[in-house]
């Protein structure tokens, strides 16, 4: 596993920031609501971001489940060119694959005045991830901290591309690695510190094949990488199908 340097604050400790569990907020939304619900809570988010603090630093993760959500928030009046887009995770695929998280993410995003900072794949990757890291510190600062973060979580209860039983899991002194072969690839993908880190955390699910590890990630188990996470601040927007029997009514 290939990582960049970045030096933690004098002392030498860890840049996470929350060691004990503060359960999610556990919202819970017809399916047919779902999509517009889910792009409210960003569209919020960003909103009071820029108002605050002049920009929002947003990370987001692929996959099908938020293709929809991110093609609804794209067509928010926002001021978009205050935004800055930095990928959660993505595959070490060719530049041009369809495989990549990039492809689906600009598709929703194409439109849109925003700044993209896209997670190096190519090798040497140590050069990539360090260039990364420079961009990174640029717009959030030597110790940055991302305004908002979108999560998936996987069947197996792995989140960003941390990865059950991989040495990615126990890394603390950098914000970005890479990770072993996970299902075809290898990938980079943002640490705990970083995620810990960050404003606010929006876990998005649906479907009933989440239930086992929503149910986990509810009670900070962790024995899934979802429960390993220690934001702050997070919310969960599932639909009534993805919730466990013992879940939140809906609003």
């Amino acid at each position: 596993m290939t990582q960049a340097s970045s030096e933690p604050p004098r002392g030498g400790k860890p840049w996470g920031v929350v060691t004990e569990f503060v359960a999610p907020h556990l919202e819970v939304t017809p399916a047919a609501d779902w999509v517009p619900r889910a792009a409210d809570v960003f569209e919020f988010a960003i909103r009071s971001s820029i108002e605050e603090r002049g920009r929002c630093i947003m990370a987001i993760s692929g996959g099908n489940t938020p293709a929809a959500v991110f093609q609804e928030l794209s067509l928010r009046p926002l001021s978009w060119s205050n935004v800055v887009l930095v990928q959660v995770d993505e595959r070490m695929v060719s530049i041009g694959s369809g495989q990549r998280n990039l492809t689906q993410q600009l598709e929703a995003f194409q439109e849109l005045d925003v700044r993209w900072l896209p997670l190096p794949i190519a090798e040497p990757i140590h050069d990539g991830i360090q260039s990364f890291l420079d961009e990174l510190h640029h717009v959030a600062g030597e110790r940055p901290i991302l305004d908002v973060v979108h999560l998936g979580l996987g069947d197996d209860g792995h989140t960003a591309s941390l990865i059950p039983g991989d040495p990615v899991l126990d890394v603390m002194d950098v914000d970005v690695a890479t990770t072993g072969v996970y299902r075809g690839n290898r990938r980079v993908t943002l640490t705990r510190p970083i995620l810990d880190r960050a404003r606010l955390v929006v876990w998005l699910l649906h479907g009933p094949s989440k239930r086992p590890a929503l149910a986990k990630l509810l009670r900070g188990d962790q024995s899934i990488p979802a429960g390993l996470i220690r934001p702050q601040r997070a919310i969960v927007i599932a639909d009534e199908q993805a919730v466990p029997t013992e879940g939140a009514e809906p609003n």
